[in-house]
């Protein structure tokens, strides 16, 4: 698994004109890719890492500050650019194994007393954030 973090004032997902997820403070926008083999051990490493990074304002983790994340799928942290000019998507997993790969993602960060709003898996969406920092972290499980 993979995700980029993003440190957020605010972030909403839009699909088809229609707000479909939204946090309205300080968070991290959680943009996450599924590849083939992703399972239980990755779920809980990067749940782990997304609610106690220690990201926002003061050195505080999401859990210190009873922040939001925004969890939002994002197939295309797979991309394999090495080759030509069209990007391979080889390395990310198909929708029906990489869903609930992400929903295990989401329910993990919940567990953990996170308030998390979500994106919609599959869908075209818009992504409107406020950027703080900028800070920006890739993570890989």
């Amino acid at each position: 698994m993979r995700a980029v973090l993003q440190r957020v004032r605010r972030a909403a997902v839009l699909v088809e004109g229609e707000v479909v997820g939204s946090i309205d403070r300080q968070g991290l926008l959680a943009l996450v890719g599924v590849t083939h083999d992703d399972g239980p051990d990755q779920v809980a490493l990067l749940a782990r890492k997304i609610a106690d990074l220690r990201l926002l304002d003061d050195e505080r983790s999401l859990l210190d500050a009873s922040a939001p994340v925004l969890v939002v799928s994002q197939f295309t942290l797979y991309a394999d650019t090495r080759k030509g000019r069209r990007p391979s998507w080889n390395g990310a997993a198909p929708g029906d194994v990489a869903e609930p790969v992400v929903e295990a993602l989401v329910a993990e960060l919940r567990a953990k007393g996170l308030e998390v709003a979500t994106g919609s898996f599959g869908a075209h969406m818009d992504i409107d954030m406020v950027g703080d920092g900028p800070v920006t972290i890739l993570l890989e499980a």
